[in-house]
């Protein structure tokens, strides 16, 4: 696999949820799992059958990032953006990782989000 230089303006957040996505005027909804997220998009994994998005194409996505606001740590930000899928690249002969860009940004910075939460929760426990 070959290795791009990372030029992101904010870090990732790491992450292994479910995301929803389709590509197709039927608005066929598929599932993949995340493997990270930041404002401006995100990349996931997913089969490669016939919704397996490609490089330029059109896709709309589903999927949730942890609460820092409330305590409760199955709190969840939930999210539907389009974008355009940037990367397309090969894992194994039956998986790829789809690297998507939205149209428009989230209003959180994921990471940030993720970090707020467990310094929350840290400062919670040692009281």
């Amino acid at each position: 696999m070959k290795r791009v230089k990372n030029e992101r303006k904010e870090r990732r957040l790491l992450c292994q949820w479910f995301v929803l996505f389709s590509v197709d005027s039927n608005q066929t909804v598929s599932e993949g799992q995340m493997v990270d997220v930041a404002s401006g998009g995100l990349a996931f994994r997913c089969g490669t059958g016939d919704h397996c998005p490609r490089v330029g194409q059109k896709i709309l996505t589903q999927f949730s990032i942890p609460c820092s606001e409330v305590n409760d740590s199955s709190s969840m930000l939930s999210f539907t953006r389009t974008g355009h899928v940037l990367r397309v690249e090969t894992i194994d002969p039956c998986l790829r990782q789809i690297a998507v860009e939205f149209d428009q940004p989230l209003f959180v910075k994921p990471s940030e989000e993720a970090k707020s939460k467990s310094e929350s929760q840290a400062s919670s426990i040692s009281k």
